[in-house]
């Protein structure tokens, strides 16, 4: 339980300088005088790269550098990008292509870069991009999501990856061999471009000594390790900082060429060097999302309980292999495959296919939505084939409370969980019995009406430890966190919770992230981790510090240290009316040169993942004459355990329902077959608007996870975790009248027309 007063909603800090255009994003921040950057990319999908002359373009006015393949190889600068592979169903490990900083002997994708002009003005740099000549030869373009084709790389012969394989098969197919009902679905899950509001930006200064990098990302550590190793540099000569960021969602997780670019341009010019990608350019070269085509099979005993759970996938990796890209439709995939039922043996495979396109990689939930995606798709098809009521369904099949700990299929240890619970709530918070009223309105209209049902679960990852430093002031305290924000309010949930556990006033305390100089590591922010982690380390170190304060006082009185004890405000001495505060206790310390107690560095492991759960029901109303698809009510209940801020907490299900809805409704990555990109602006990438989304009604009922001290359980992903399947639940189950059987994401209306058009003409 948390004490009264504690865990309540709190108004963002940050907000005011956002609002007001005070904020400190990195085109903002760049040195006075920075150059500009451009990147040249390729517009050809693939072909051998025969040369790229920048000889009209070195002797245009105000450059003052252009880079080129050659140059950097010239340089010394030869490793590729670097990526996590996984292995093989077999137990062997393709070795991944190399990805080069600009292009060698092939272009692979619309977009890649090609070289990079370094001008006095943005102006001077694209007039001189102007004058670079690039000769490529064509070479067939690979677009199909199937093995065989041109070969991109020469390590991936078939264009294959990786052919991950995760789970019993044996068991699997004894489980299908004597299944009483069997089912299959195939399902396709578009790609995404992420559209943050932010475009990705880079500035980099050298002095001589030392490189400092700032950057727009969601953590500073793994980008100084990766710079200094490209570059040839001693950790310690890189310094990388973040400060506000526009958006993340994944994206911003990983390296990109562009940050190395302009690093190695400062260096060598000894002068700062900034870079803002366009909105085009955004669309062309970073990381998508999703993007993979799944065959989902469940084998059910007589009682319509699930005895095996399989799954085929195909995932689209892009031209290279991005930083995590291989991880999230095989391992991330694997973690939450079997979600909340208590499936005895599930089997994952899934092939990396490599095409002519930018990169997959982390998009909001990282394979846990591709996961229950599938997963809820199937189970909903089940219902339908076998006549059973989708929410007796999973009742039937939900893992029971008393089971926990439960070790899922996948090997993961759910700590605690009540599904039936919370889905018993989310039953009375769709008002389901009034489903029926509401599906004959609209069928009175001349309209098709549906509802869809998700129960998902995700795992939170990234590093369960995370690193902290507190330091007292004589006005308050500072925070040095290993997390970092992108626009999800962590300067207030911070500062609240420090303020919560010393009894210091919030407006006292200044939460400082993204600098690699002021924490030695730090794990970002990504996998829903952030909350949990980074206020499990400022516990402990709260506790270190409190107590390291108390045996100060107890020393200076004169009084056993057991009588000396600190409760989340002041110091309360046993026998005495002194009560010091944090601050004045602080003071004492300093007076008497103890200044060691006041600066507290700590790192902390959580002992276990913890499993945030719920229930996501969607309402749809379709007109068949357009196809047009409107969410008319949208509910979710989530067992998140203990919220810090419940207030933050909704808008982060907000934010993640409407990336959700504009993925089911409205987003879609498309290429044409020569690999050009139909979608590069929002013209044609149609983004979710305030129209497109209902009012999204959110409650708890929550089960506090025993994984960590405060009973917490992430939700920054979880909205669009459950969306996926909830939306195109209800649009299936309003086309399943109408004749539609295979029914896929986006449902534009030119596409849910042309589905309502093939059922009448029995297609």
């Amino acid at each position: 339980m948390q004490p009264f007063g504690k865990a309540q909603s709190v108004k963002r800090v940050e907000d005011l300088r956002f609002l007001t255009g005070h904020g400190r994003y990195t085109d903002d921040i760049a040195p006075e005088g920075a150059l500009f950057a451009h990147v040249i990319r390729s517009d050809v999908a693939h072909g051998r790269l025969v040369s790229v002359d920048a000889t009209e373009a070195r002797a245009a006015p105000g450059v003052a550098l252009v880079l080129t393949g050659k140059d950097l190889a010239e340089a010394g600068i030869t490793q590729g990008l670097h990526t996590v592979m996984v292995p093989n169903g077999d137990g062997t490990r393709n070795t991944p292509p190399k990805r080069p900083l600009l292009a060698e002997d092939r272009v692979r994708f619309v977009g890649e870069p090609v070289a990079l002009v370094v001008a006095d003005t943005r102006e001077a740099a694209l007039d001189a991009a102007e004058l670079i000549e690039v000769e490529i030869d064509d070479l067939p373009v690979h677009m199909a999501l199937d093995a065989g084709g041109e070969a991109l790389h020469s390590e991936a012969p078939d264009n294959r990856a990786f052919d991950f394989g995760f789970g019993d098969r044996q068991a699997v197919e004894a489980a299908f061999a004597a299944a009483a009902h069997r089912v299959a679905l195939e399902v396709v899950d578009n790609r995404i471009h992420s559209a943050p509001l932010e475009t990705r930006a880079a500035w980099a200064d050298w002095d001589g000594e030392r490189l400092h990098l700032c950057l727009g990302g969601q953590g500073v550590w793994v980008h100084k390790e990766h710079v200094a190793r490209i570059l040839g540099l001693d950790p310690e000569q890189v310094r990388v900082t973040t400060e506000d960021v526009g958006g993340g969602f994944g994206t911003k997780a990983m390296v990109y060429p562009e940050y190395f670019l302009v690093s190695e341009a400062a260096r060598r010019l000894g002068r700062p060097v900034r870079w803002m990608a366009t909105r085009g350019e955004g669309m062309l070269s970073d990381n998508a999302g999703r993007d993979l085509v799944s065959t989902a099979e469940l084998a059910f005993d007589a009682d319509f309980r699930i005895t095996g759970y399989r799954v085929h996938t195909r995932a689209n990796m892009g031209a290279y292999l991005s930083q995590f890209g291989p991880l999230i439709q095989s391992q991330l995939f694997s973690r939450v495959m079997p979600g909340v039922y208590d499936i005895p043996a599930m089997h994952l495979r899934s092939e990396g296919i490599f095409t002519n396109t930018v990169q997959t990689d982390a998009f909001r939930g990282a394979g846990r939505p591709e996961a229950i995606y599938v997963l809820e798709r199937v189970m909903d098809r089940a219902a339908r084939e076998l006549g059973v009521d989708p929410w007796d369904l999973h009742r039937r099949n939900f893992i029971s409370p008393a089971a926990f700990p439960y070790r899922s299929a996948a090997g993961e240890l759910y700590d605690v969980g009540d599904f039936a619970r919370v889905l018993d709530h989310a039953e009375i918070a769709a008002d389901r019995e009034g489903l029926a009223t509401r599906r004959a309105e609209a069928e009175a209209r001349g309209h098709l009406y549906g509802q869809g049902l998700c129960y998902y679960i995700e795992a939170i990852l990234g590093a369960a430890s995370e690193d902290v430093r507190l330091v007292l002031t004589p006005e308050g305290a500072e925070i040095h966190v290993g997390t970092q924000s992108n626009g999800q309010g962590h300067e207030t949930v911070f500062a609240r919770y420090l303020a919560d556990h010393t009894g210091l006033p919030m407006e006292a305390i200044t939460v400082r992230q993204g600098d690699s100089d002021l924490i030695p590591r730090g794990g970002g922010t990504g996998g829903s981790r952030s909350v949990t982690v980074q206020t499990n380390v400022t516990l402990q170190a709260v506790r270190r510090l409190t107590s390291g304060l108390a045996e100060f006082l107890a020393a200076e009185i004169g009084t056993p240290p057991d009588d000396v004890q600190f409760d989340d405000d002041r110091f309360r001495i046993a026998g005495s009316n002194l009560t010091p505060s944090l601050l004045e206790a602080a003071e004492m310390a300093r007076e008497a040169g103890r200044e060691d107690l006041l600066d507290i560095r700590d790192t902390a492991e959580l002992p276990g993942r913890s499993f945030p759960n719920g229930a996501h029901l969607a309402e749809v109303d379709i007109d068949p004459e357009t196809g047009h698809v409107e969410v008319t009510r949208y509910r979710v209940v989530d067992d998140f355990g203990t919220l810090i801020n419940p207030m933050l907490a909704e808008g982060q299900v907000h934010g993640g329902v409407a990336h959700g809805i504009g993925q089911a409704l409205r987003e879609h990555v498309v290429y044409d077959e020569s690999g050009q990109l139909l979608a590069a602006s929002f013209m044609d990438y149609a983004v979710p608007r305030a129209a497109d989304l209902p009012f999204i009604r959110f409650e708890t009922e929550p089960v506090p996870s025993t994984a960590n001290v405060l009973g917490m359980k992430g939700c920054g992903e979880a909205g669009t975790v459950g969306a996926l399947a909830a939306v195109s639940n209800a649009v299936q189950d309003a086309l399943w009248g109408a004749g539609v059987r295979q029914a896929d994401m986006p449902f534009t209306p030119s596409r849910v027309w042309e589905m309502l058009e093939g059922a009448k003409s029995g297609g």
